[in-house]
């Protein structure tokens, strides 16, 4: 098990916070395998979380938390061993990690005394600062072909786009990391020597493979829904639709399928917006059709990744059945969330 040792004192809050957000939290439902998912990673007393499967699809990042621990390591996509820690001691990274090619990541840091988004080799070497004194709020970052940065910028109602920015303390890692209270998201176009565009309302960008396209979410009142656009901001779509909360979209390898968590599938509205809403992992074609629920479990199913290996990884707190602990090793708790895995179906 790949752990730290305590974080740095600027990030204390946050983490002490993100321990209660995730590891105390657990559905207790009978385990009932209704839906085909392996278990990937499991560690006594340890959640992972956001799973992010690099391009080439061999290895995939995730969040490990064990009480005051956390780090993001890299593992491997076919069995989750671990390989290496990447980022410790940085909390502003630990929701701002990316993959920008095989085998570097980019992340959003305080390291130089002001915001700014780094490179760095996933296993070791150089860390290098690709943009310098961001303004304002930033969340999300996606590093375009072209030195250009896609964020979201969250500003209270009443502040300017460019107002004065005051360290975060507590980035938002929960499991509904779209529920940021008293702000307003956008997503912004920054270019390589600063100039900023607003693009659209929204958050969870996420990049399509040839970097043309941008799916993410906008909010209509207590809803959600996925929309599309080139990386310029035109062109808009709006992909869904109905009284559901569709976040966290991701692109597959082809381009021609996303895959969300959703809602959706509760049939009493009132139940998708409680605390015992129903969450699982969906799909929809680049073009609106073929919505597919891919995941049936009754716990917390969210934070989907495309593998090339034809297959969705993404995190879950359902409950870890006895035969799982014993394949894993694992004699302690497994209460929080852990990575598992399901097949994709054939569409045609």
């Amino acid at each position: 098990m790949l752990l730290c040792s305590a974080p740095s004192v600027h990030a204390e809050d946050f983490l002490n916070w993100l321990e209660t957000a995730t590891g105390s939290q657990h559905r207790d439902e009978e385990f009932v395998e209704v839906d085909g998912a392996e278990l990937i990673t499991l560690e006594s007393r340890e959640s992972e979380m956001y799973p992010k499967v690099s391009p080439d699809g061999k290895y995939f990042l995730t969040l490990s938390t064990n009480k005051h621990h956390h780090i993001i390591t890299r593992r491997l996509v076919e069995n989750g061993d671990p390989i290496n820690v990447v980022i410790e001691h940085d909390a502003q990274a630990l929701d701002s990690i990316a993959w920008y090619g095989d085998d570097i990541v980019t992340f959003l840091s305080y390291r130089a005394d002001s915001l700014g988004l780094w490179q760095k080799p996933v296993d070791r070497g150089v860390v290098k600062r690709l943009h310098g004194r961001l303004d304002g709020e930033l969340i999300d970052p996606v590093l375009l072909g072209d030195g250009s940065i896609i964020a979201v910028r969250l500003h209270a109602p009443e502040q300017r786009l460019h107002s004065k920015y005051k360290k975060s303390k507590q980035p938002n890692l929960a499991f509904d990391n779209w529920n940021i209270k008293g702000k307003q998201p956008h997503l912004v176009r920054i270019s390589a020597n600063g100039a900023e565009e607003e693009l659209a309302a929204g958050l969870n960008p996420s990049l399509s493979a040839d970097g043309e396209r941008v799916v993410f979410s906008m909010q209509s009142e207590r809803n959600w829904h996925l929309f599309m656009m080139n990386v310029d901001g035109s062109d808009l779509i709006q992909l869904t639709e109905g009284h559901s909360i569709d976040v966290q979209p991701t692109w597959s390898p082809d381009g021609k399928s996303v895959a969300f968590t959703s809602n959706r599938a509760d049939e009493d509205e009132d139940d998708r917006h409680g605390a015992k809403a129903n969450w699982d992992v969906w799909m929809i074609s680049y073009d609106g059709r073929n919505l597919t629920r891919l995941t049936t479990d009754k716990a917390r199913d969210g934070a989907p990744e495309f593998a090339k290996n034809g297959r969705i990884y993404f995190h879950s707190d359902r409950k870890v059945d006895k035969a799982a602990r014993a394949d894993h090793q694992v004699r302690g708790s497994t209460k929080g969330f852990h990575v598992w895995s399901v097949m994709l179906p054939a569409i045609n």
